[in-house]
């Protein structure tokens, strides 16, 4: 039976601590001394139950058969030299041989360092070779890519020090082996703290190499005790539907182990399949990609048991539609690989749907937003947002400048432009780097993209700056349409007749073109310094709106 619509859309407040108290809480409570111990914690607690299912394939454990896995690993991990501070590339698709293999180094006291299955040889040496890596897992189906780098010479690691899941290689050692041999306990050969390394996190590289995030424990068990309970609700079954080897489903991970509940884990993301997962699996925790609005109608769209969601940037216009038609608590939240969960809109806060605010700063986390020169702005300006607290990364691996560079006086500089209201809601106007400038006037792509992405036809659009010698830059909006949609004049002036209507004439762009789809980054974030490369006159081919022709 489908429950009332609005139902789960009204949240009572009373109805729930309030949410500086919750904060207090997490804050106050202790944390586990090591990511071992949450793991002991947790199957201790909740021993029979499932802990994971990876659906696609139908692999799943429960608390009790992870722990004698993970434990079995890590003194078969530590018999081959991988101990405390070592640094193994883990290059998994979602297998649940990568989560094993992460909670094992964990244990150890180890570092992870994920990398994406689909880079090619020169991505994978750059982040071999940068993070110090003297042991690799791979999978199977990227032995051919790793074997590349070794007759090329790119990497050093040799064969007898790579761990091969799924697949077989000359020398290597085969996980199943080392996976045999599960143990009721595991004592790390050393002590193993908050301040010690659990990742060396490589972001997405939008400018030139990706940098390595250096994540400690504290890190890790801090943004899963703070994703777990700063609703105060209970979050049974959650949905992991990107790769591990991202943030995310990492994170999502140790939510579940805090929850006690069960993570339900997709081999590949999908747009098309991810309300049916939803349903399927009654999921209560997902992170809902936006661009869900743009897919067809379905009588079961409203029928799902999502208690919430966290959303990422969705177009104001479009935030209240989306919850009416999936039937759920859409939510903001805003984070970083640098520093982990950052701020998020609590659950009670049915009002700001619409807002576009990001909401109020998470447990362990300070906000500011700031001028130039470092100095606190007043509610309703403009400003980079700082961010502070324990756990941040400890700064870019093998990289010093850059890591001098983030941070101003222990906080961490996101790049990012905020403004806050009176009552400390956080609202982002867009990357500091990513404004263009027209005449005298600063015009933030992300509003201008924001607008566009609520017009019905559009799917995703990416707005960028074209150089003019007239106003110094003009602004031009590549556009992906819905595949229902028709890359004709008519729909052109009904994207432009939407822009004019709410943006300021200045902001509303110049140029127009149309993509079967974008450049994207290694976390499929559009890379828009990939868009300004395809030519050298970005104007050609563009339909310009003040001349109304091709050109």
């Amino acid at each position: 039976m489908v429950r009332p619509l609005m139902g789960r859309l009204e949240v009572l407040a009373e109805t729930v601590p309030d949410v500086a108290e919750r904060r207090r809480r997490i804050e106050a409570e202790p944390l586990p001394a090591n990511i071992g111990v949450l793991i002991d914690e947790a199957a201790e607690a909740a021993g029979d139950r499932l802990l994971w299912d990876f659906f696609d394939t139908g692999q799943t454990i429960t608390y009790a058969e992870m722990r004698r896995m993970v434990n079995g690993l890590a003194a078969r991990f530590v018999a081959l030299g991988i101990v405390k501070g070592t640094h193994v590339a883990v290059m998994l698709p979602n297998v649940p041989e990568m989560p094993l293999a992460w909670l094992a180094l964990g244990r150890i006291g180890a570092v992870m360092v994920p990398v994406n299955v689909s880079y090619r040889e020169r991505e994978l040496a750059h982040v071999v070779n940068d993070a110090s890596v003297s042991f690799i897992i791979a999978h199977g189906d990227c032995m051919a890519t790793l074997e590349g780098c070794r007759a090329d010479g790119l990497i050093q690691v040799p064969p007898e020090r790579t761990i091969v899941v799924q697949g077989e290689a000359a020398g290597a050692i085969g996980w199943s082996e080392l996976a045999s041999r599960p143990r009721e306990t595991f004592d790390a050969p050393e002590v193993v703290g908050h301040d010690d390394l659990l990742n060396i996190q490589y972001t997405s590289g939008t400018t030139g190499f990706p940098k390595g995030c250096m994540l400690t424990q504290r890190y890790w068990i801090s943004s899963g005790k703070v994703n777990a309970f700063r609703d105060g609700r209970r979050y049974e079954r959650i949905l992991a539907s990107t790769p591990f080897f991202y943030m995310d489903p990492q994170w999502l991970l140790l939510m579940t182990l805090y929850q006690r509940g069960t993570l339900f884990v997709a081999a590949r993301q999908s747009t098309t399949r991810f309300m049916e997962w939803v349903r399927a699996y009654r999921i209560n925790f997902c992170l809902l990609p936006w661009v869900l609005h743009s897919q067809p109608a379905h009588p079961d769209d409203a029928r799902n048991e999502i208690v919430r969601a966290n959303v990422y940037g969705v177009p104001r216009d479009l935030h209240a539609g989306l919850e009416h038609r999936y039937n759920l608590n859409a939510r903001e939240a805003f984070g970083m690989t640098e520093v982990g969960p950052a701020m998020f809109m609590p659950i009670e806060r049915s009002d700001m749907v619409g807002s576009g605010s990001c909401g109020i700063a998470c447990p362990f986390r300070e906000c500011k937003v700031v001028d130039d020169e470092g100095r606190t702005l007043p509610a309703g300006e403009v400003g980079e947002l700082l961010i502070r607290g324990p756990g941040i990364m400890s700064g870019y691996y093998n990289n010093p400048q850059a890591t001098a560079a983030a941070f101003s006086e222990g906080w961490f500089r996101t790049g990012d432009l905020f403004r806050v209201d009176e009552n400390g809601f956080h609202s982002i106007v867009g990357r500091k780097k990513d404004m263009i400038r027209r005449s005298a006037e600063n015009i933030a792509a992300r509003e201008v993209e924001s607008v566009l992405n609520a017009v019905p036809v559009v799917a995703e659009a990416a707005v960028i700056g074209v150089p003019d010698p007239l106003r110094g830059e003009e602004v031009k909006a590549y556009i992906k349409l819905k595949d229902d949609a028709v890359a004709g004049a008519d729909t052109l002036a009904a994207i432009i007749e939407a822009a004019k209507r709410q943006l300021a004439p200045f902001k509303v762009p110049r140029f127009y073109a149309f993509r079967d789809e974008f450049p994207r980054t290694a976390s499929l974030k559009i890379a828009k310094q990939l868009l300004v490369k395809e030519a050298d006159d970005l104007r050609a081919g563009s339909f310009d709106r003040v001349e109304n022709r091709w050109l």
